[in-house]
C-alpha cells in the first residue's frame, strides 16, 4: 500500500511551535524586507557548517523516504524528489551507500544536487554544503539539469524522466531567458520554492557578490538572482516561486526535514515554520516615484585607512537602503545612516556621495558631496588580523580573528583559504567565507564542529565549520583574505610548515598591532597542543580606552545594576571583562528596551564595561 505524503496546512502559531521557543523573537509586527532581514539575522547567527563529504551520511538523518514507498521507520532508502513517483512504485531507489560521481542513465546511483547551482557562489563554504538546498538526487538527472534554473517548461521538451519531471525550454511568464529549465513534478514544486527562498534569506548580504545576470545576453542568463540583497530574484521568477509555494503547501516531510536539519546545522527554514512569511515579504507593491535624496552627508571620523560617513535619512517612507559612492564608484550599501569606507590609502583625498533606494529599486538623486583626506598615519590596524591559532589533537582546530581597526568591519568579503598539505602551492578550491559585522575591539572565533577545547565551547564560537580551512594538520599555510587579496597569514606558502605549526598553539603578542602577509614566528607566543586560554576575549591592555564623557556610566562603585546615559540605542554589544581579559558577560543590543546592565552576580573587584569596543572601567562592591 502506498503511503502518500499529505499536505499539511497549519496556522502560523502551530507551525511556529516546530521551532524552539523564542527562536523567532523580534519578528512580530515586521513585514516586507525588514522581516526578511530580521529572519536573516536569526537563521545566520548560529550555524554549524559541515564538510561537503559529510552530507552522504547526514542524509540518513534528513532524507529517508518514510512517506511514500516505505512505512518502516528504519528504512534505508533515500527520498529523491527528481525520481519519486507519489502515486505508485518508483522506477529505482537508492541507499546512501549508492552515491556515484557520474552516470550514463537514470537509476545507476545518486549524487548531491545543489538546488541553487554551486557556480552561483563559486563552490565556496558555507554555501557549498548547506543541507537546506543540497539534496540527494539521481546522478543522471543531476548531470542533465547542469546549472539550469528551475522553471516552467514550454513546448520544446528535451528530456522527460521516470517520475515525469522534465527539462525543456523556459516558459516562465515575463522572463527574458529562453534556455533550458528543469521543472519538478507538482508534488515538490513548493519544496523547491521554499528552498530557494531560504537561500535568499540565509545569504542576504552576499547575494550581490554571487554569480548572476549575464547582462550582455539576458536570453542565455541561467541564474535567476538579480543582484539585489532584499528582493533577491527577478520579479517574474519571484512570482513563479510564490505560485509554486501556494499550489504545493508545506508537507509533513518538510516539517520533519526542517527539524532534522536544525539538529545538524542549528538553523531553520523559516518558510516551513511559517509559510505566511513568504507573502509578507515578497507580495509588496512598489510605487513609481523615486525617493528623495539623503541630506547633510558628512565625514564624522577620519583615519589613515578609513572614513566614517553620516547623513540625514531620505524623507521618503519606502526607502529600504542607501548606496555609497567613493570617487563616483559604488563601494557598498547599508540600511543605516552611517557607513565606514575602509581599505583606504593614507594621506589620500576622497569624495563621497550617497543615494537612497526604495523597495522598487528606484534610486534617489545624489546627496551633497563630502571630501575627506585620510591621515598619514594613526594607531589603528589597517585591517582585521588572526590573533590565535590552535592546532590541537584530532579536530581541535581553532582560529581567532580580531578587529583593532577603530571601526566595525563587514566580514562578508573576507574568507579563509588554505593550501593542500605537505608543502603544496595549490589551495583547496573552496574557501570558507565569513559573514556579519565584527565590531571594533571584538574577536570572532572559528572552530571545527568536532573541536573539544577545555576553555571554549562550540556554542560560544562565532563560526563553526568543517570546511577544509578548519581541518589543518600543522603542515599547511593558512591565509585570511579580503576578496582576493591576502590580509594575514599563518605559515609560509608552498612549504611544509609542520616544524613551526605542528602540535602547537600560537597566540599573537599584544604589541603586534598590524596584520602581515609574511608570517614571522617572533610575533607569536607558542604554547603546547590543545592550549586554550582567553579565547574570544581581548586582554585589558588591548581594549581601546575612552573618555568617561562619551557615555556616563554610574554608579561607580556599583552594587546590582550599572546604568549608562547617552545615545545608547545604537550600541550593538556590551561585554564585561576582568582585567586579565577574561570575558565575564556578553549581551547583544543591550539597550534596546532598557538602560542598565545586571552585575549583581559579579564578585567584588575591578572590571571593564566594553560598549562596541570602547572600555569603561568600574568597580563592583
Amino acid at each position: 500500500m502506498k503511503k502518500l505524503l499529505l499536505p499539511v496546512i497549519m496556522i502560523s502559531s502551530c507551525l511556529a511551535a516546530q521551532a524552539p521557543a523564542g527562536y523567532y523573537n523580534g519578528t512580530s509586527g515586521l513585514a516586507g524586507y525588514a522581516l526578511k532581514s530580521k529572519l536573516h539575522d536569526i537563521i545566520s547567527s548560529k550555524n554549524i557548517n559541515w564538510n561537503y563529504s559529510d552530507l552522504q551520511n547526514l542524509y540518513n538523518q534528513t532524507d529517508l523516504d518514510k512517506y511514500y514507498d516505505h512505512t518502516a521507520a528504519n528504512t534505508t532508502y533515500l527520498l529523491d524528489i527528481y525520481s519519486e513517483i507519489p502515486s505508485g512504485p518508483d522506477a529505482y531507489e537508492y541507499t546512501s551507500a549508492q552515491m556515484i560521481g557520474s552516470a550514463s542513465a537514470e537509476g545507476q546511483g545518486w549524487n548531491r544536487e545543489h538546488m541553487m547551482p554551486q557556480s552561483t557562489f563559486y563552490s565556496n563554504y558555507p554555501m557549498y554544503s548547506d543541507l537546506f538546498y543540497v539534496i540527494p538526487t539521481d546522478a543522471k538527472i543531476n548531470q542533465l539539469r547542469s546549472n539550469y534554473p528551475y522553471g516552467m517548461v514550454g513546448s520544446t521538451i528535451y528530456y522527460t524522466f521516470s517520475n515525469s519531471s522534465r527539462i525543456g525550454n523556459c516558459a516562465i511568464p515575463g522572463i527574458t531567458y529562453t534556455g533550458r529549465v528543469y521543472e519538478p513534478i507538482n508534488e515538490f514544486k513548493g519544496d523547491v520554492a521554499r528552498s530557494l527562498l531560504y537561500f535568499a534569506v540565509r545569504y542576504e548580504g552576499k547575494l550581490g557578490t554571487f554569480n548572476f545576470n549575464n547582462d550582455t545576453n539576458p536570453s542565455s542568463d541561467t541564474n535567476p538572482l538579480d543582484g539585489t540583497e532584499e528582493r533577491s530574484y527577478d520579479p517574474a521568477y519571484i512570482a513563479m516561486l510564490l505560485q509554486w509555494h501556494q499550489q504545493d503547501p508545506v508537507s509533513q516531510r518538510e516539517i520533519d526535514r526542517n527539524n532534522a536539519v536544525y539538529a545538524i546545522q542549528k538553523n531553520r527554514n523559516p518558510f516551513i515554520d511559517n509559510p505566511s512569511w513568504i507573502n509578507a515579504i515578497w507580495s509588496q507593491t512598489a510605487d513609481a516615484v523615486a525617493p528623495q535624496a539623503p541630506t547633510n552627508l558628512s565625514a564624522t571620523q577620519n583615519s589613515a585607512y578609513f572614513t566614517t560617513l553620516s547623513w540625514t535619512p531620505s524623507t521618503s517612507t519606502d526607502v529600504i537602503g542607501y548606496k555609497i559612492y567613493q570617487n563616483g564608484t559604488l563601494i557598498g550599501s547599508t540600511k543605516n545612516t552611517t557607513f565606514t569606507a575602509d581599505h583606504l590609502t593614507p594621506a589620500t583625498a576622497y569624495t563621497f556621495t550617497v543615494k537612497a533606494y526604495d523597495n522598487g529599486y528606484l534610486i534617489s538623486p545624489d546627496s551633497n558631496t563630502v571630501s575627506s583626506t585620510t591621515l598619514a598615519s594613526d594607531t589603528y590596524a589597517k585591517d582585521i588580523m588572526i590573533t590565535k591559532y590552535l592546532e590541537g589533537t584530532a579536530n581541535n582546530k581553532g582560529l581567532e580573528i580580531t578587529n583593532k581597526t577603530g571601526h566595525p568591519v563587514n566580514l562578508n568579503d573576507y574568507r579563509l583559504s588554505i593550501q593542500l598539505p605537505g608543502g603544496s602551492n595549490y589551495y583547496y578550491p573552496a574557501p570558507y567565507e565569513l559573514e556579519g559585522i565584527l565590531q571594533n575591539n571584538e574577536s570572532a572565533v572559528v572552530l571545527n564542529p568536532d573541536a573539544n577545547f577545555s576553555c571554549y565551547t562550540i556554542g560560544q564560537a562565532r563560526f563553526v565549520t568543517a570546511a577544509p580551512q578548519m581541518t589543518f594538520s600543522g603542515s599547511q599555510y593558512v591565509e585570511l583574505r579580503y576578496k582576493s587579496t591576502s590580509v594575514d597569514a599563518i605559515g609560509v606558502p608552498g612549504t611544509n610548515n609542520f616544524s613551526t605549526l605542528g602540535n602547537v598553539s600560537l597566540y599573537r603578542k599584544t604589541n603586534v598591532t598590524q596584520p602581515v602577509t609574511t608570517f614571522n614566528i617572533s610575533e607569536w607566543n607558542s604554547y603546547p597542543t590543545d592550549y586554550c586560554q582567553n579565547l574570544g576575549a581581548l586582554a585589558a591592555a588591548e581594549v581601546t580606552s575612552v573618555q568617561q564623557n562619551e557615555f556616563k556610566v554610574y554608579p561607580n562603585p556599583v552594587s546590582d545594576h550599572i546604568f549608562v546615559n547617552g545615545k545608547t540605542e545604537n550600541i550593538k554589544s556590551a561585554q564585561i571583562l576582568d582585567f586579565s581579559g577574561k570575558l565575564i558577560y556578553s549581551e547583544k543590543d543591550p539597550f534596546r528596551n532598557k538602560r542598565e546592565i545586571p552585575v549583581q552576580s559579579l564578585p567584588a573587584g575591578s572590571y571593564l564595561l566594553n560598549l562596541d569596543g570602547k572600555a569603561y572601567p568600574f568597580i563592583k562592591k
